[in-house]
């Protein structure tokens, strides 16, 4: 019974209204730094856009490291915990594009593709929607290389925080934390790359990624989350 009650639309849209409140919460009573805002900030002048890539797990508190007003929409899957996600960064003004590998994949790519050449910047999860956890997939690549722009990989990490046993490990802050967001340097792809170029690119993606994780974990004293073993990802 609870859950058919938590399907029912009003309750979902309560939920995610919560959601978004705990969000601001933690936000405001922490203490949260930026380091290398200059990178996106640049982009941000220059009104070019680009593809926000971060792991899946570190997704609650990204949007606090954006600028506002300028547009962005995620790639979110159409899975329940996905409709979850579009409906709380809609709260903050975010968008999203709806697909996966799995349902919906060649709409999406054309709606991202799209949507960047306007100018809007797309944010992706490149190993969403089911993982394996901190392992790069094609799909971010792909989309950098038809639209023509570069990928900007970013993280974050709280001091105090909560680690789901999901697949991802995904990270909830608590409030009163010391917490970090951190921008990594832009990656290109050519319009004309090859397989190996692409192959190489996504190994790139993931590195990056997984280094600044790393070292925003650190950062605030807090032991990494590890990626999946290769094994799974095989």
């Amino acid at each position: 019974m609870l859950k058919r009650l938590f399907n029912t639309p009003a309750v979902r849209a309560t939920a995610c209204w919560l959601i978004s409140l705990y969000m601001r919460f933690a936000k405001l009573t922490s203490r949260w730094q930026v380091r290398n805002p200059d990178i996106p900030r640049a982009f941000w002048q220059r009104n070019e856009p680009f593809i926000l890539a971060l792991w899946h797990g570190r997704l609650m508190m990204m949007m606090y490291s954006w600028q506002p007003g300028k547009p962005i929409d995620f790639l979110i899957s159409f899975h329940r915990d996905g409709d979850m996600v579009s409906r709380t960064i809609g709260h903050f003004g975010l968008g999203s594009i709806r697909g996966s590998s799995k349902r919906g994949g060649a709409p999406a790519l054309k709606a991202m593709v799209k949507g960047l050449r306007q100018g809007t910047c797309v944010g992706i999860a490149p190993d969403g929607p089911t993982g394996p956890r901190m392992r790069a997939s094609e799909g971010i690549v792909s989309v950098a290389r038809l639209s023509g722009v570069p990928i900007l990989p970013a993280t974050c990490a709280a001091s105090r925080r909560i680690i789901l046993s999901s697949w991802d490990r995904f990270m909830v802050p608590l409030p009163f934390s010391r917490g970090i967001f951190l921008w990594g340097d832009p990656i290109y792809v050519p319009r004309d790359a090859d397989n190996d170029t692409i192959q190489k690119t996504v190994m790139q993606v993931e590195e990056a990624l997984n280094q600044l994780t790393e070292e925003a974990d650190r950062a605030i004293g807090e032991e990494p989350i590890c990626p999946a073993s290769l094994t799974d990802v095989q």
